[in-house]
């Protein structure tokens, strides 16, 4: 059988459903495939449990510091299953959103598993979907548009391959049983640091190996060092400029064992178990790419700024096209994608313009490029910082570490970057992104008039420490 839709959706994550909902808002006929549950990664097995968990370590961790609030607090614990039941909770609360919101916007879900096929009775053209359905039966879709939104999945490395038991991936990491006494974390990206934070934060005694020289590669240098001076702090061991041995990788009944090579010499590990946070590659095999024209690079669909492959009617978003794998980036492309085929006015998918947030307790939140990249692209440039210590409402929360650090154009004064790292700046870093999205300079978010006592406060001094304006420092 067959039937035939505007658009189909290959993938039912954040990505895959929000295509689904905006086309069906622009009233176009839509169906979406997905093998698993819908969410995905982010709501099943990435973004939702894990910060469910950070917040469970959280609360753990304030209680050690009660006293310091004038609370006197005895005999509490941790109770794992109760963390993991409350987890739980949480996502399937959100999974029945989902569900509900494709069935308000009469969006056709099919639940098995996708698989492009080439040119066929069905259509001309290649990108007609046929799905396996649990019944073994199988339906073709025929799409005048494909979005493909199949995601990904944790990395491996040679020699570390994920046993479920001492060896694990992010994804069985989220459903321990009870907190390890000792952990290694291969990888200090974000997913590894998250982890660190909270497995540290519930009293696990915790190692992180990372192949770089720094923590958070990818951040600006100020904040790699802050963090790693917060995680040194809470007794987190940080091997840096580190490359697991594999062939010294081991594991019993009762721990694992590796040896990590660094410039000084090799250090042998030893811990309950090993999380490997490495990465995610894109869910790419099995789901017919061979019968098409589209090109993978390195392992990723390839299109172009608007979320186009190389077959014209075909679109690709959110991890599965490596751009930036990240649940908000996938819906922007999966709007931006939508909008295209309905014939609107597109707007290019930027890297630079995707807030990006690590929800470690001392969180990380940035936007744009780092000091030293703006310096590596010829731009002259002025800084403006601002540490929390000097914020009377980082006093009263309890948590002064870190600070705002703008990087702006010293010609134009442009706003090029935004970083910051202190208590939940994951909840301020919007605010940079209305002023990147409106063009602001940094005089003028400046300018605007924030709350007091905020955290805010924050962000509106390293604006107008950018010209040496700033009023508390």
């Amino acid at each position: 059988m067959s039937k035939s839709y505007e658009i189909v959706v290959l993938g039912g994550g954040v990505g895959g459903y929000t295509a689904a909902i905006r086309a069906a808002q622009l009233g176009k006929s839509v169906a979406l495939v997905e093998k698993e549950k819908l969410g995905g990664t982010c709501l099943h097995r990435g973004c939702i449990p894990t910060k469910a968990l950070l917040r469970s370590a959280e609360v753990y961790a304030e209680f050690h510091e009660a006293e310091d609030y004038g609370i006197e607090a005895e005999a509490f614990r941790v109770n794992m299953g109760k963390v993991q039941e409350r987890k739980n909770r949480i996502v399937e609360q959100l999974h029945k959103g989902v569900q509900f919101l494709m069935k308000k916007n009469k969006i056709d879900v099919y639940a098995g598993m996708g698989r492009l096929i080439g040119p066929s009775i069905f259509s001309p053209r290649a990108g007609s979907v046929a799905v396996e359905l649990a019944d073994g039966e199988t339906e073709t879709l025929v799409p005048e548009h494909l979005i493909l939104a199949t995601g990904s999945r944790p990395r491996s490395l040679p020699g570390l391959v994920p046993d479920g038991k001492r060896i694990l991936t992010s994804d069985e990491a989220l459903e321990l049983p009870e907190i390890p006494r000792s952990v290694i974390i291969i990888g200090g990206g974000v997913i590894g640091c998250e982890f660190a934070s909270l497995l540290s934060d519930m009293g696990a005694e915790v190692t992180m190996v990372e192949y770089a020289d720094r923590l958070l590669p990818m951040e600006d240098k100020d904040i790699s060092a802050e963090l790693a001076r917060r995680f040194k702090k809470d007794g987190i061991r940080v091997l840096t400029g580190a490359r697991v041995l594999p062939e010294t990788v081991s594991a019993d009944e009762r721990e694992v064992r590796l040896n990590a090579e660094q410039s000084s010499g090799t250090v042998e590990l030893t811990a309950d178990i090993a999380i490997v946070a490495v990465g995610r590659i894109a869910n790419t095999e099995g789901i017919g790419l061979e019968n098409t024209d589209i090109v993978l690079d390195r392992g990723f669909i390839r299109t172009d700024d608007y979320l186009q492959t190389a077959e014209n009617h075909i679109y690709a978003v959110g991890d599965v096209n490596g751009k930036m794998q990240l649940a908000h980036a996938a819906a922007h492309q999966a709007v931006a994608a939508v909008e295209r085929i309905a014939g609107m006015a597109a707007h290019p998918f930027r890297v630079q313009e995707v807030p990006r947030c690590v929800y470690t307790r001392l969180q990380v939140a940035s936007l744009g490029i780092s000091e030293q990249e703006a310096k590596d692209a010829g731009r002259s440039v002025k800084i403006g910082k601002f540490p929390f210590k000097a914020l009377g409402k980082a006093l009263v929360q309890g948590e002064t570490g870190g600070f705002v650090k703008v990087v702006a154009d010293r010609e134009s004064d442009d706003i090029l970057g935004v970083h910051m790292i202190g208590g939940h700046v994951t909840e301020l870093i919007g605010e940079a992104s209305l002023a990147g999205f409106l063009n602001a300079s940094a005089w003028e978010a400046g300018q605007a008039i924030h709350p007091h006592p905020t955290l805010s406060e924050a962000l509106a001094e390293a604006m107008l420490a950018v010209d040496g304006k700033a009023l508390n420092l």
